[in-house]
């Protein structure tokens, strides 16, 4: 199977769906933030690993605790995708935190920063 194969990327979808719910909805651990969002999932073409892209709205601490009850919620979280999806592997998860948010919103602030003085001028 290839990498960006039609099966690949519908299974990416499936996990990552399943994931997103299983987070909102099922998991009890207080340290995962409630804010917690499953961006991006990539699954190996073989289905034995599948990095799992996790964005966090809070600070470092919070992004912090939050990836670490997710890293010891795995084993659970693989008992959910083992039943949920029909797949020949249910694939370890690797969780990876996702910045970009953090950062998109950096560079718009940024670039409001150098547009102020701009928009002061045209509006005075």
């Amino acid at each position: 199977m290839r990498k960006n194969s039609i099966k690949n990327i519908r299974i990416n979808a499936e996990v990552q769906k399943s994931l997103a719910d299983l987070i909102r909805g099922g998991m009890k651990d207080p340290r995962i933030a409630p804010m917690t969002c499953v961006t991006d999932v990539k699954v190996a073409p073989d289905l034995k690993t599948c990095k799992v892209y996790v964005s966090v709205l809070g600070d470092e601490e919070a992004r912090n605790r939050t990836l670490e009850g997710l890293r010891n919620a795995e084993g659970f979280m693989r008992k959910h995708l083992a039943e949920t999806l029909n797949l020949r592997n249910t694939p370890t998860l690797t969780f990876i935190p996702d910045i970009s948010t953090e950062y998109a919103m950096a560079m718009s602030a940024r670039i409001d920063e150098v547009m102020a003085p701009i928009h002061e001028r045209e509006e005075g």
